[in-house]
C-alpha cells in the first residue's frame, strides 16, 4: 500500500512501502513506551515507517516534515502529544524530546480490579497487542527498547483509533497502484443527492485525522479533493487505464495544498471557561488564545469544523465567518427538530 508521501531519492525509492496508520501506530507505541521522551533523530532512527528512509548524517528534510504532520495526526485523534524542552539546551529544537503522558490514561485510583480479573485483562490485551503488531513493529519495539523506553502495556485504546479506515480507502489505494479510473457518489454538504464521479486518482492522504483523494475528475477536466467519508456507497475500480501523476511527490503535493487551505482560513470563536470545549479546542494545532477569551481556529473544510462545534452545544458560540455561524446554526435547529418529532410522536 502506498505511503502518504512519494519522493525520489534513491534510498527512499528502494524502501519498502509501510502503510500510514502503521507508522502513526508505531510513532504511538514509541512514545508511549518513554518517560524521558524520544528525539526527532531517535525517533526517525527506529520507528517503523521513518527509519526505513532515515538517511543517518544525511538529508532528512522530507522525513522531518512528515514527522511534523504526523505529530498533528496524531493531536487530531485525540492522543495527548506532549513536547519536552532539553533542560541543558534551551531553545534547541534539535534537543527537543516527545512522549505521550500515560497518567492521563491511568484509571481512576476508585477503580480496581480483582487478581483473576487483572489476569483475564492482561490475556486480553496481550491476544489483541499480538494480533495488531506486524512483525516489523515487533522489531521496532525491541529496537525502541534498547533506547530505555518500556513495554507496550499501555497501547490498548490507541490503535482501534489510528486504524480507522473510510470504506473506500481500499479500493482507491487499489486503483491507484493499478493506475485505473473509479466511479463512486459523491455526496456534497449541503446537497440533497449525491452525484457520481468518475476520476483519476493521484494521491491518497491523510490530513489532520481525515483522508482525502487528490484526483482527475473526468467530467470537469480538473483537478479535485474528496473527503472519503462523504463518499457513499461502493467504490467500482474500473479497468479503464489512468495516467499516472505526473509527480513523483504526488502525496506531498497533496498534502502540501491542504495545508495551504488550512493555513489561510481561520474562523474565531468564543468558548465558556473551564469546559471541554475551552481545553479541545485551545490545544488544536495552530489554536491561538486571545486575551478576550476567544479562540482563532485554522480549519479545512467548513462543514466538518461546523459538525464539530455544534457537538459542543452551548459551550462555544461562533464569531467568525459568517458561513460557520450559519452551519452551526443550522445543525443545531436540525438537532432540536429532531428531538422535537421524537417528543410530539411519544
Amino acid at each position: 500500500m502506498p505511503d502518504q508521501s512519494r519522493t525520489t531519492s534513491s534510498t527512499e525509492a528502494s524502501a519498502p512501502a509501510v502503510a500510514v496508520e502503521e507508522r502513526l501506530f508505531s510513532l504511538v507505541l514509541a512514545l508511549v513506551s518513554t518517560e524521558i521522551g524520544l528525539t526527532k533523530a531517535e525517533i526517525l532512527g527506529a520507528v517503523q515507517g521513518y527509519r526505513q528512509k532515515f538517511v543517518p548524517g544525511g538529508d532528512n528534510s522530507s522525513l522531518e516534515r512528515q514527522f511534523e504532520r504526523d505529530k498533528d495526526d496524531i493531536r487530531e485523534l485525540g492522543v495527548p502529544l506532549e513536547t519536552l524542552e532539553s533542560p541543558t539546551d534551551p531553545g534547541n529544537n534539535q534537543a527537543l524530546r516527545y512522549r505521550i503522558a500515560k497518567g492521563d490514561y491511568d484509571l481512576p485510583a476508585d477503580i480496581t480490579f480483582t487478581p483473576e480479573e487483572t489476569t483475564l485483562l492482561n490475556l486480553a490485551a496481550m491476544v489483541w497487542r499480538e494480533g495488531s503488531l506486524s512483525g516489523e513493529s515487533r522489531r521496532a519495539l525491541l529496537k525502541l527498547r534498547s533506547l530505555g523506553t518500556e513495554g507496550s502495556k499501555q497501547l490498548v485504546g490507541y490503535a482501534p483509533r489510528i486504524r480507522t479506515r473510510d470504506a473506500a480507502f481500499g479500493p482507491l489505494t487499489d486503483a491507484l497502484d493499478k493506475a485505473v479510473l473509479v466511479r463512486f457518489s459523491y455526496l456534497k454538504p449541503g446537497e440533497q443527492n449525491a452525484r457520481e464521479r468518475t476520476v483519476a486518482p493521484t494521491a491518497v492522504v491523510q490530513h489532520q485525522g481525515r483522508w482525502y483523494l487528490q484526483a482527475e475528475d473526468q467530467q470537469a477536466d480538473a483537478p479535485r479533493t474528496f473527503l472519503l467519508s462523504r463518499i457513499v456507497g461502493p467504490v467500482v475500480v474500473t479497468r479503464t487505464p489512468a495516467p499516472r501523476p505526473a509527480s513523483a511527490t504526488a502525496g506531498d503535493d497533496a498534502l502540501a495544498e491542504l495545508d495551504e487551505i488550512w493555513s489561510t482560513q481561520i474562523a474565531r470563536v468564543s468558548v465558556r471557561p473551564g469546559t471541554d470545549a475551552e481545553s479541545r479546542l485551545g490545544k488544536r494545532r495552530g489554536s491561538i488564545r486571545h486575551t478576550d477569551g476567544t479562540i482563532a481556529l485554522h480549519y479545512t473544510d467548513l462543514a466538518l469544523l461546523a459538525d464539530d462545534l455544534a457537538a459542543f452545544g452551548p459551550e462555544v458560540v461562533v464569531i467568525s465567518p459568517p458561513a460557520l455561524l450559519n452551519a452551526v446554526r443550522d445543525r443545531l435547529r436540525a438537532i432540536v427538530a429532531s428531538h422535537s418529532d421524537t417528543v410530539d410522536a411519544a
